[in-house]
């Protein structure tokens, strides 16, 4: 929104706002957006075992959206209460549980933005084998595999609290799920603490969320005729274009021929992207600015 204000300080620009998302957290506010559908809540655990309501959503066809966030996700809990070692994915075992109660006819499930790393070992404790007649995809927000040093652990546990030594253990807690061996290098095996590579033991469709985001949303349509796509996130790294938002979005215009901005609140060295000052109090009139600045360049450019 404070982007699109930027640019539509310009005269003879025209901002449309598209939101998107990967199977990170927003995923199903996105879908509603398109696909509208009734919200419901369940009680569930969050991480660390207190109880939280968790929404979900009902789409017209039957299927069930939902974040795995809602119940596991790292804004539920303050930063000084991140538990990697302790925090379990249970709820959303707990979620699954409330959304079969409703007789969906298929479940999608986003995967990021959780505060777990435990493989999915308290959600399987609950949901068990998915011997269901339900459909179930999930939509992986990375394509990183489980282990190694673009796993679940050492890339995402420090996001999440972890210490040097306790990305160890939950490295070594992770490769010692020996049910989750022949999952561990499939694209999207390491999203939301492993979770991936406990859903496609269950039997469960990986799917990149990015993509299947943006084709819900019509994406390609509605880029093709525009001058200029602006896409971004906090911070721009190597995951960027493994599986996120921004990254696919970039890939996709190109794909259309249409120019496309990349920013970030921090870009790391080695990436091309529009840094803002990463300073959280400035960062409503760094995306003005960078609105702004855009919109007449897309002039200068047409």
């Amino acid at each position: 929104m404070l982007l699109a204000s930027g640019m539509r300080r310009v005269d003879g620009v025209d901002a449309i706002e598209a939101p998107v998302a990967d199977g990170g957290e927003g995923m199903a506010d996105v879908i509603h957006g398109a696909l509208g559908g009734e919200w419901r809540t369940a009680v569930v655990s969050d991480p660390l075992g207190r109880a939280v309501p968790a929404q979900w959503l009902l789409l017209d066809d039957g299927t069930a959206v939902v974040d795995s966030a809602a119940a596991l996700g790292l804004p539920l809990l303050r930063r000084e209460k991140l538990d990697p070692i302790n925090a379990t994915s249970r709820g959303l075992g707990e979620l699954l549980l409330a959304i079969l109660a409703a007789s969906p006819t298929s479940i999608l499930v986003g995967l990021g933005g959780t505060a777990t790393v435990d493989g999915g070992v308290g959600m399987r404790g609950v949901i068990g084998s998915w011997m269901r007649d339900v459909p179930l995809r999930v939509a992986c927000d990375v394509r990183n595999p489980l282990l190694g040093v673009r796993g679940a652990a050492r890339v995402f546990g420090p996001q999440k609290g972890a210490t040097p030594d306790q990305v160890e253990e939950l490295e070594r807690r992770l490769a010692e799920l020996h049910e989750l061996a022949p999952y561990r290098d499939r694209p999207g095996a390491g999203a939301g603490g492993g979770l991936g590579a406990a859903f496609a033991a269950m039997g469960a469709e990986l799917v990149e969320g990015a993509e299947l985001v943006l084709d819900i949303t019509r994406f390609d349509e509605r880029a093709a005729g525009a001058a200029l796509v602006v896409t971004g996130e906090g911070e721009v790294d190597a995951s960027t274009f493994e599986g996120k938002g921004p990254g696919t979005v970039l890939r996709r215009c190109a794909a259309l021929g249409v120019r496309c901005e990349l920013f970030g609140g921090v870009v790391r060295d080695g990436f091309e992207a529009h840094a803002l000052s990463g300073s959280r109090a400035l960062a409503g009139e760094d995306l003005v600015r960078l609105g702004e600045a855009l919109a007449l360049s897309a002039l200068d450019f047409a």
